[in-house]
């Protein structure tokens, strides 16, 4: 990569880009929250001069995109036509659910701003792709590209909800089912050690082996009839 040298030191600098500003913009977000982005932070965060970011993001609106953009782009979408639909499901809901774990807040982005590239629209393909080969038909399909993407980002909140309501029962479990009533709260007394157990692999392993079971007994044509 061309640099420059920064005025004044003489230590070079990476030339400024797109990429670079649109990651810049991802770490903050990560760091501070969406709220905490502007075009005047961004500059400060590369050690640039606001009015130079214009050069390659014409504005907020601009720079958000991109940040969607780079999200999404991130998935892992590798697929092999020869396995089981079901397995290749799962394999996309795998890729959503690490993007939005390893970008939580940069992925709120991604649900409120237009990504208008073919980008956005990858994972929309895959899924629609697969439920096709599977056999099923064109609104059942658009159903079950939602459903799929909608339990990967939904599991993402629950574990982050679930660890702030339930996270400090690992530690305090005992404690804090001794105070309860268990004659109000019996199965919560009973199951209280299971309850106190957070594993967020293995409930979302087992969220998305119901999910396709059920999606598995939808009726469909033979996926060889076209």
């Amino acid at each position: 990569m061309a640099r420059r040298a920064t005025p004044g030191t003489g230590v070079p600098r990476p030339v400024l880009t797109r990429e670079r500003i649109v990651l810049a913009a991802v770490e903050l977000i990560e760091r501070e929250g969406a709220d905490a982005l502007s075009m005047r932070r961004v500059a400060a965060e590369l050690g640039v001069a606001v009015m130079s970011l214009y050069n390659h993001v014409p504005n907020k609106s601009a720079l958000l995109e991109g940040v969607a953009e780079h999200v999404v782009s991130g998935l892992e979408l590798r697929d092999d036509p020869a396995e089981p639909w079901q397995e290749r499901a799962r394999a996309l809901v795998r890729a959503f659910r690490k993007v939005a774990r390893d970008r939580p807040r940069c992925m709120t982005i991604v649900l409120t701003h237009k990504i208008d590239t073919p980008v956005a629209l990858r994972p929309a393909e895959r899924a629609l792709a697969l439920a096709h080969a599977a056999g099923f038909d064109g609104e059942t399909a658009v159903r079950i590209m939602r459903a799929l993407l909608a339990y990967a980002l939904g599991a993402q909140l629950r574990e982050a909800g679930m660890s702030k309501m339930l996270g400090h029962l690992a530690e305090t479990g005992a404690q804090s089912f001794a105070r309860l009533d268990p004659d109000e709260f019996p199965h919560v007394v009973a199951y209280g050690p299971a309850l106190a157990a957070h594993d967020p692999e293995a409930d979302f392993e087992f969220g998305l082996d119901l999910l396709i079971g059920a999606l598995d007994r939808l009726p469909r044509r033979r996926p060889d009839d076209g």
